[in-house]
C-alpha cells in the first residue's frame, strides 16, 4: 500500500527565484518515483494561471495539486514583503489581502488548512519556514507526523543576525515537527548550535540532481575566450547571503595578475546598485558583467562558456548551483561554508573571507590547464550517484521509520 505526503511548499518551477523550488520539484518527483503519493500545496498569486505550473510528473494521478491563494513571494523579509505590497497597491484599485508578511503567511497557513482538510495524508511534509504554520496545524489536524524540510535558515540569509520573529518561527517548527531534514551536515550543526534542536531530530538528506554532463562545454569555452578572454562566473542572488561583495574582492586580486580575465554576475537582488558601485571603486567597470537573473537556457551557457564557476557564500546550507556547474563541465571553487562541499571532493574550497585564497585558487585554474581538465572529470563522477530518485529514497525511510515509530 502506498503512502501520500501532505506537502506544503511555497515556490515551484517555473516560478520560483532559487533553489528552494528546484529542489522540491526534484524531491517530489523522486518521490512520485519511488511510489509515494503526493498531495503539493503551494502559493499562488493568480489561481486562474495556475495552469502554468508544470508540476504534473510523472503522471497526473500521482500528484494532487493544491493551490492557495498568496502574495507570499519566495525570500521576502518582513520589509522587503511590505515594500513590495506598497508597490502594488498603489498600481492597483483593488486592496488585496495580507497587510503584512505576518498576516499573509496567516492568510496562507488557514486556506491551506481549509483546502487539505479532507486528504487523506499519512505524513505532514512542509518546506521552510513560511510552510511551518501550516505543517503544524495540519499535523494536528490529521493526526499524523510532520516532518519539517530545512532549505536555508534564517541565520544563513542573514549572515547570523537574525530577524527574531522568523528564528522564532522556524524555532517553533522545529520544535512541533516529529523529524527534521536538513540538506547538509552544515545545516545541521547550525541547528543544533543556534536552534537547540536535539540532533538525533535531525536526519540529512543532500539534495540531488537530474542533470549528466554536457558535452558543448569546451567549444563554446573555446568560442568565448577567442572573443572576450577568459571568464569567471557568479550565479546567484545579489544579496548577503551569497557573497557577491567577495566576488567582487576576489575579482580585483585576480585583475592584478589577469587584466584579460572577465567577470559575469549573473542574478538579481537588492545589492545591484552597491555592487555596480564597488566595481567602479575597484577599477572593474570594463572587466565585470553584470548579467540579470538568466533563464535555465541562459545559464547552462554561461556556465559552459566560464573557465570555472565560483560560489563564495558566506553561508549556503547546500548550494545546488555547484551541480549545475559540474553538469556544464565547469571547474567549481566552493566556500567552506557550504553543504554541497560534504558531497564534492573534487572541487577547490577555500573559506569565504579568505578573498586572496580565493583568488589564487581561480589564477590556478586559469594557468594549470591539467588541473581545469581533473576537476571537470572527477566531479561530474557525482552526478551519477546523487539523483534525486536516490535521495527521495532515503525520505521515503524516513517516512517510514516515523510511522513504525506511531
Amino acid at each position: 500500500m502506498s503512502l501520500r505526503s501532505l506537502m506544503f511548499g511555497w515556490e515551484y518551477p517555473p516560478i520560483h527565484l532559487g533553489g528552494l523550488g528546484v529542489a522540491c520539484q526534484g524531491l517530489v518527483r523522486g518521490l512520485l518515483r519511488n511510489g509515494i503519493d503526493i498531495s503539493l500545496v503551494l502559493p499562488h498569486p493568480n489561481p486562474q494561471a495556475a495552469q502554468e505550473l508544470d508540476i504534473i510528473a510523472p503522471t497526473p494521478e500521482e500528484l494532487e495539486r493544491i493551490i492557495v491563494t498568496s502574495n507570499l513571494k519566495p525570500y521576502d523579509s518582513v520589509e522587503e514583503y511590505a515594500h513590495r505590497i506598497r508597490a502594488i497597491e498603489s498600481h492597483e484599485e483593488n486592496q488585496i489581502y495580507g497587510e503584512d508578511l505576518a498576516q499573509e503567511i496567516e492568510n496562507y497557513t488557514a486556506m491551506s488548512i481549509d483546502l487539505t482538510k479532507n486528504v487523506e495524508a499519512d505524513v505532514i511534509h512542509c518546506h521552510d519556514w513560511m510552510t511551518y504554520e501550516a505543517g503544524i496545524r495540519a499535523s494536528a489536524h490529521h493526526k499524523k507526523p510532520l516532518v519539517a524540510h530545512i532549505h536555508a535558515t534564517e541565520l544563513d540569509r542573514t549572515h547570523f543576525h537574525p530577524n527574531p520573529w522568523i528564528y522564532e518561527k522556524e524555532k517553533r517548527g522545529f520544535l512541533h515537527a516529529d523529524n527534521i531534514i536538513a540538506v547538509s551536515n552544515y545545516t545541521k550543526e547550525i541547528l543544533t548550535g543556534h536552534y537547540g534542536i536535539n540532533p538525533n531530530k535531525i536526519t540529512v538528506v543532500h539534495n540531488g540532481n537530474n542533470k549528466t554532463t554536457a558535452e558543448l562545454g569546451g567549444a563554446l569555452r573555446t568560442e568565448y575566450r577567442q572573443k572576450r578572454g577568459p571568464m569567471i562566473l557568479f550565479l546567484g542572488r545579489l544579496t548577503v547571503q551569497k557573497g557577491p561583495n567577495q566576488f567582487l574582492d576576489m575579482a580585483a586580486q585576480v585583475h592584478k595578475y589577469r587584466p584579460d580575465v572577465h567577470f559575469v554576475m549573473a542574478g538579481d537582488g537588492h545589492m545591484l546598485g552597491e555592487l555596480i558601485h564597488k566595481t567602479h571603486a575597484l577599477g572593474l567597470q570594463d572587466n565585470v558583467i553584470f548579467a540579470g537573473k538568466v533563464s535555465n537556457t541562459e545559464a547552462q551557457k554561461l556556465f559552459a562558456q566560464a573557465e570555472c564557476f565560483v560560489m563564495p557564500s558566506l553561508s549556503e546550507p547546500f548550494g545546488l548551483v555547484a551541480l549545475e556547474a559540474v553538469a556544464e563541465g565547469t571547474p567549481v571553487v566552493l566556500s567552506n561554508q557550504s553543504g554541497v562541499g560534504e558531497v564534492m571532493n573534487h572541487a577547490l574550497k577555500v573559506d569565504f573571507w579568505d578573498t586572496a585564497k580565493m583568488a589564487d585558487c581561480v589564477l590556478t585554474i586559469l594557468r594549470e590547464n591539467v588541473l581545469g581538465s581533473q576537476l571537470r572529470s572527477e566531479a561530474s563522477h557525482i552526478l551519477k550517484t546523487l539523483t534525486w530518485e536516490n535521495q527521495a529514497k532515503q525520505v521515503r525511510s524516513l517516512y517510514h521509520k516515523i510511522l513504525d515509530r506511531c
